[in-house]
């Protein structure tokens, strides 16, 4: 088990990464090597050889392994990344680079997404050397650059250019999963992530014919963007389930003593109450538009309108979400990917999850351990075209009911607390000596 010092340890990484700005605001502005530095100098101290790893100077990744005990077993990959979303100070209670601790919680951008299970995969670690512990199989764990942008300075690159320290590699751990999601009624629902919907950011243009704002004019960029736009907005997308949702759909149900009724999902939803929140944007495919962009003066009609739209496909529905755009975008608006990545899906009948479920269980025992599937994406879809599919979300977390979870991510005054990275110390070292 965790010792004393990994409790203290997880704290005080969580707080002094916190302190270093890995602040990523797009197009290259971000630097994670101090942060870098700071997680290989504590594998370093737990005897482990990390690696530094850039494509761009500044965008450091790391990555080391620990060797299992047994060699004929498969690798598993724990990752979790060093970057953050920007955060406005005048907008916080404490500055978020502060890595405050006050009132046994620890404050700061990070705090949830993801810098805690940074530190707690260190503070496990460094426990483990110091215990002469080993996990039954490799371990590779990777700290990477760039996720909260377009991964290409971080898993994007370490899939590209290093797949030889993924060797053996067949499934990955990563956020988000395992936190106490309280419905209100005194239950505690544990969800782990098992999928993740694709992405599919689309850039719209409708091109047509530009002329005086006072002059008729039936070739309106801006109009047949905006007609597009609005469809793409009202449509209702079909009812899409896959194993994982059914999954936790099924599971849910049994929480709350009811029969699913697949062939009425939404009337399903209404009886699951708050917990319908873990499911409800999984069900089917979205497309929300996002950003408009036309013309250059109020009485000049522009030749050229555009849109971008947030889409999100589910496993096997990416070919729908593509007939579904040519239908809406229509013959005077193009479409085309902006950014898309692959949706995931892993098993939740395998004895990863199972191990998953059983460390959650036995330090809270009183919760209920259920499957879902992200409505975003992590990098675990970069680490899937390694061949690592099986990727599930877990970096547990037990939470004081009224602590909302999901609005601490990219989220005005983020903070976890002390006794959530206790937990989550006790049931990562727990899960991972047996995987």
């Amino acid at each position: 088990m965790a010792d004393q010092q990994a409790l203290d340890e997880v704290v005080e990484f969580t707080s002094g990464l916190i302190r270093i700005d890995t602040t990523n605001r797009g197009g290259g502005d971000c630097r994670e090597r101090p942060a870098a530095e700071y997680a290989a100098e504590r594998l370093a101290g737990a005897g482990l050889e990390p690696l530094l790893l850039e494509r761009t100077p500044g965008r450091t990744n790391v990555v080391a392994r620990i060797e299992g005990t047994d060699p004929s077993a498969d690798a598993l990959l724990v990752h979790g990344h060093l970057d953050v979303v920007p955060a406005e100070a005048a907008d916080w209670s404490v500055h978020p680079f502060s890595g405050e601790i006050r009132d046994g919680v620890v404050w700061g951008r990070g705090a949830v997404d993801m810098k805690n299970m940074d530190a707690m995969i260190l503070a496990v670690v460094r426990s483990w050397a110091r215990q002469g512990v080993r996990p039954r199989r490799d371990i590779v764990i990777a700290f990477t650059a760039d996720e909260e942008d377009s991964a290409e300075d971080g898993a994007g690159f370490l899939a590209d250019r290093h797949p030889e320290l993924f060797e053996g590699c067949t499934e990955a751990i990563g956020e988000s999963g395992a936190f106490t999601f309280h419905d209100g009624a005194g239950r505690e629902i544990y969800p782990i992530a098992a999928g993740e919907r694709g992405t599919g950011w689309l850039k719209l243009t409708a091109r047509g014919r530009a002329g005086h704002g006072s002059k008729v004019n039936k070739e309106n960029a801006v109009t047949r963007l905006a007609a597009a736009v609005t469809r793409i907005g009202e449509h209702a997308w079909p009812l899409r389930l896959t194993p994982t949702v059914r999954a936790a759909l099924t599971e849910l149900a049994a929480v709350y003593g009811i029969e699913p009724d697949f062939g009425d999902v939404d009337g399903l939803l209404d009886k699951l109450g708050p917990a319908a929140k873990l499911v409800e944007s999984t069900v089917r495919n979205s497309a929300n538009p996002t950003m408009l962009d036309a013309g250059y003066k109020v009485n000049v009609i522009p030749g050229e309108a555009v849109a971008f739209v947030d889409g999100r496909y589910l496993a096997g529905g990416e070919e729908e979400f593509r007939a579904t755009l040519d239908e809406l975008t229509g013959p005077d608006v193009d479409w085309e990917f902006h950014h898309r990545s692959v949706a995931l899906q892993a098993p939740v009948d395998s004895p990863t999850f199972a191990g998953m479920r059983a460390a959650v269980e036995e330090f809270a025992p009183e919760g209920h351990v259920v499957p879902y599937c992200m409505t975003g994406g992590t990098d675990a879809k970069q680490f899937s075209l390694l061949g690592i599919t099986a990727a599930y979300g877990f970096a547990p977390l037990k939470l004081p009911e009224g602590f909302d979870y999901q609005a601490m991510f990219h989220g005005v005054d983020e903070r976890v607390p002390v006794e959530a990275l206790h937990f989550g110390v006790r049931v990562l070292d727990r899960f991972l000596r047996t995987a």
